[in-house]
């Protein structure tokens, strides 16, 4: 079996396929996350913060140096780091909920399905005691 043939065969799975789609969906989300934390949550947070803007809080470690009009600064960005803590705080509680919702039905769907019939041996051992208990 060639190289080639083998790698055919590992992406025609379906398991890589669905991890795939679950990928780029993924990135889909995240920027979908990254809109929803930076233009909807995060502004009325800094309105409520006299007007603070998180993206751009930093501590300064180097300031630039205007006499050489190149940008040498060297700051710590913790308002974006922020910004990406809460996020990861939507993406997770999103998760969270989803997979909340898929335990729910799969609960669901077990309690409405019927126990599986018995094996031909189990109904046979069946058979078997219940002749013994009679004393035929």
């Amino acid at each position: 079996m060639s190289i080639l043939s083998e790698f055919r065969e590992f992406i025609a799975r379906g398991n890589v396929v669905d991890l795939a789609v679950g990928v780029i969906i993924g990135g889909a989300f995240g920027k979908i996350v990254t809109g929803l934390v930076e233009d909807v949550v995060m502004p009325p947070i800094g309105l409520l913060m006299s007007g603070v803007d998180f993206s751009h809080m930093n501590l300064v470690l180097k300031a630039d140096n205007p006499a050489t009009k190149v940008d040498e600064m060297v700051a710590i960005q913790y308002g974006a780091f922020l910004n990406t803590v809460i996020q990861f705080m939507i993406v997770a509680w999103v998760v969270f909920l989803l997979v909340k919702a898929v335990n729910t039905l799969r609960r669901a769907q077990a309690a409405e399905a019927p126990p599986p019939a018995p094996s031909a041996q189990e109904a046979l051992l069946t058979e078997i005691r219940d002749l013994l208990k009679s004393g035929r």
